[in-house]
């Protein structure tokens, strides 16, 4: 099931190829929408805010291994559209080993010194032994959610975006089981809901392996393939080291926005909570077009296809201009209707708060459309500096935004970051894309 996307037409590669990826992004939010949709209804509104509070967080740390896995495999991308299979399994070895000793090292920084993170976020005091206790179980599971990630990504390096999907779908029905049972009849409260993504998460990692070890010959080892050099080391931090940090970066700002929402007070927490995690799921929509090209600019920079490159940017930019239009008109006039779905009871309460985040971000699917794709995309073709300086762009626009917030207590400041965040990051994207394209000029080759 690998796919070699130097051939054929550009649009349908990145389309076949984003489709699966975006069902299994769209499951793994299950995971926590799942969460916080049970724990709204069934244990209390202030649990739902203790969950939604450790969001950024979740986001900085996972990000950041995100960031990690996509960046190392890059190489085994490129190497594959060279046809160099050789290669391609020392890259796999490297960047497993190189997924181990991050692992390790986050998980201890995150257990120890989470405590301290919260209070400097300003956790509001009634829901902070809740959101202690449901991070510290995710970041326990750091490692299972890594190792998805890592066979997720090179899989996908290989061009294989379904079976992943396969796994996901599998786990996530399994995720919604645990919920429930751990929740409405253990009645273990924000840690059932941790424990049963975390569980679903590591079942997702095994079958990933199970089937890269019987199902893809290719990947298959020798002893020369454990041999690791260091200069492919090397050359993989120099991609996968940026985009985490980018991650991170951006989480940053993601965070200070927590920090401007948690002075507010809870029933603001759950109420952009609830708004922000149905945004996440369409913005699920983005990320897949994001990993398609960034799979398909690799194969084709490996293959010296730069024609092929620019016309696969063209052709991820209109599919996401095009779903951005439909999801826009949905979540302008109908995204409050979402609140229901995270509270019990009455959902008046923060309705109106969900339906002014909502608005805000319909109006900004544009400038999200090309973060996604050409951050990914130039990360593709090799380059990992310059997206991070579009990720320190992002943080500048999110930042400030959330100081301004946090000065004048503005809910509509809060919702506002992001979109400013993106607007920013997309000018310096859409920048450095051409500036890279000038140094490559057009060849003209048949398809």
């Amino acid at each position: 099931m690998e796919k070699n996307m130097t051939t054929g037409s550009p649009g349908k590669n990145i389309l076949y190829f984003a489709l699966p990826v975006f069902a299994g992004n769209l499951f793994q939010q299950i995971y926590n929408v799942v969460d916080t949709v049970i724990v709204g209804k069934f244990v209390s509104t202030e649990a739902l805010a203790a969950v939604g509070s450790t969001g950024t967080i979740n986001f900085m740390i996972l990000g950041f291994m995100t960031g990690l896995m996509a960046g190392i495999t890059v190489l085994t991308s490129q190497r594959f559209g060279a046809g160099d299979m050789n290669g391609m399994r020392k890259s796999v070895v490297s960047a497993g080993m190189i997924a181990l000793a991050a692992t390790i090292i986050l998980t201890a920084i995150s257990l120890l010194g989470m405590h301290r993170l919260l209070v400097l976020m300003n956790t509001p005091d009634d829901i902070f032994d809740d959101a202690y206790r449901y991070i510290m179980i995710i970041c326990a599971g750091i490692l299972v959610q890594a190792l998805y990630n890592l066979f997720a990504c090179i899989l996908r390096a290989l061009g294989n975006s379904k079976v992943p999907l396969y796994f996901l779908l599998f786990s996530a029905s399994m995720n919604i089981v645990l919920d429930l049972v751990s929740i409405i009849v253990l009645k273990m409260g924000v840690a059932g809901a941790a424990y049963a993504t975390v569980i679903s998460q590591g079942v997702s990692a095994v079958l990933c392996l199970i089937y890269i070890i019987k199902k893809v010959p290719i990947l298959r080892l020798n002893k020369e393939d454990l041999h690791v050099e260091s200069r492919l080391v090397k050359n993989q931090l120099s991609v996968g080291l940026p985009m985490a940090f980018q991650y991170s970066i951006t989480a940053i700002g993601t965070t200070m926005v927590q920090m401007a929402l948690n002075t507010l007070g809870s029933t603001y927490v759950a109420a952009f909570t609830a708004a922000s995690k149905c945004e996440q799921m369409s913005g699920q929509a983005y990320i897949a077009l994001g990993s398609a090209i960034a799979t398909f600019a690799a194969q084709n920079v490996g293959a010296g296809r730069y024609d092929r490159v620019r016309k696969g940017f063209a052709r991820a930019t209109e599919f996401g201009f095009a779903f951005s239009i439909v999801m826009g008109i949905v979540m302008y006039y109908w995204g409050y209707v979402v609140t229901g779905l995270f509270v019990s009871g009455d959902a008046s309460q923060i309705q109106g708060m969900v339906d002014t985040y909502m608005k805000f971000t319909a109006l900004f699917l544009f400038p999200l459309t090309i973060v996604n794709v050409y951050r990914n995309g130039i990360q593709g073709m090799g380059y990992g500096l310059l997206p991070m300086m579009a990720g320190v762009a992002e943080l500048l626009g999110r930042g400030s935004v959330a100081l301004i917030a946090i000065h004048y207590h503005s809910y509509a400041g809060v919702c506002l970051a992001s979109p400013m965040a993106w607007i920013l990051a997309s000018t310096l994207l859409l920048i450095m894309y051409f500036a890279i394209m000038r140094k490559h000029p057009v060849k003209k080759k048949s398809e």
